[in-house]
C-alpha cells in the first residue's frame, strides 16, 4: 500500500510583502502527528512561513499542499475545518466574554442559521478546561491580563478542533509556568493524533518539547530534524550568532543551551 502523503507541504515558495521579498524557493514538509517548532532570529521569515502554510499569505511562486491538494483550491471554510491558526496578534469586539470568544472557534463546523450545537458546547468546554480558563468563561476579555487573554485565544484555536494546529509565538505574554502549561497542552494534542506547528523563541523549551525543528535564517531553511540533530553549537553560531555550550538536559536528555558569558 502506498503511504499517504504528508498533510502539509510547502514547495518552492517565494513569499513577498508588496515589493519586498522575504523568502525564495522555500520548501518545508511538516511531519504528521508531530510537534514541529520553527526557530530563528527576528525577521528571518518564521511568521511569514506560518502565514503561507495557513493560506493567509498567497505565495508569489510555488504552492502549499494540504492533504495533497493545493491550499488555494480549497474554500476558506473547508481549510478552517482542517487547519487552525493562531497569529501573533488578534482582535475581538469590545465587551465580548471569554465563552463567546471561544465559541467563535466553532464557526467552520456550524451550518447557516444553526448555532451552538451540543458538539459545539462540548468542544468549547473542553478547550476552556484544557487551557485552564474555565473559571474565566463569563468574564469579559478586556478585563483579563495579557497572559490570561493569550490562553483564551489558544482555547479558541483548540475549540476549532482541527487535525492541524498552527501557532505563532503562542507563549507570548506568559510567565514561565504558563509557558510550560501551554506547551504541555500542545504536547497532549500531538499525543492524541494532531499535528502542531509553532513558532517559538525559547531554545530550551523548543528542544524539550519539539519532535521536529525547522531552523530558519534570512528567509531560508538552514536545518531540519529532531532537536538532537539541529540544536547544536555550530547551528547556534550560524543561525543566531550565538556562542553557547549545548549540554544534555538533566531531566529529559534533550539539548540544553547555555550561552557563553560575554560580560567581560
Amino acid at each position: 500500500m502506498t503511504p499517504a502523503p504528508p498533510r502539509l507541504v510547502a514547495e518552492g515558495l517565494t513569499l513577498r510583502y508588496d515589493a519586498r521579498t522575504v523568502a525564495t524557493d522555500l520548501s518545508v514538509v511538516v511531519p504528521d502527528d508531530r510537534f514541529t517548532v520553527v526557530l530563528g532570529p527576528n525577521a528571518c521569515g518564521k511568521s511569514t512561513l506560518l502565514r503561507a502554510l495557513s493560506g493567509l499569505l498567497a505565495p508569489a511562486a510555488g504552492r502549499v499542499l494540504l492533504d495533497g491538494a493545493p491550499l488555494s483550491s480549497l474554500p476558506a471554510k473547508e481549510r478552517a475545518r482542517r487547519m487552525a491558526l493562531l497569529p501573533q496578534t488578534m482582535s475581538a469586539p469590545e465587551g465580548i466574554t471569554v465563552r463567546e470568544l471561544v465559541h467563535r472557534g466553532r464557526f467552520a463546523h456550524q451550518r447557516v442559521l444553526r448555532r451552538h450545537s451540543a458538539s459545539d458546547r462540548d468542544a468549547v468546554a473542553a478547550a476552556l478546561e484544557e487551557t485552564h480558563v474555565a473559571d474565566l468563561a463569563e468574564r469579559r476579555l478586556d478585563e483579563l491580563s495579557g497572559g490570561q487573554r493569550q490562553r483564551v485565544w489558544i482555547a479558541m484555536t483548540l475549540a476549532q478542533d482541527t487535525p492541524l494546529v498552527l501557532l505563532d509565538e503562542p507563549t507570548t505574554f506568559l510567565d514561565l509556568p504558563h509557558q510550560i502549561e501551554v506547551l504541555n497542552v500542545l504536547h497532549r494534542l500531538v499525543a492524541r493524533g494532531r499535528t502542531v506547528v509553532a513558532v517559538l523563541h525559547d531554545l530550551n523549551l523548543a528542544a524539550r518539547y519539539a519532535d521536529h525543528v525547522v531552523a530558519m535564517r534570512s528567509g531560508a531553511v538552514v536545518a531540519e530534524g529532531p532537536p538532537s540533530a539541529t540544536i547544536t553549537e555550530p547551528l547556534l553560531r550560524s543561525v543566531f550568532d550565538l556562542e553557547a555550550t549545548v549540554l544534555p538536559d538533566p531531566l529529559t536528555g534533550a539539548p540544553m543551551v547555555v550561552p557563553a558569558d560575554s560580560r567581560d
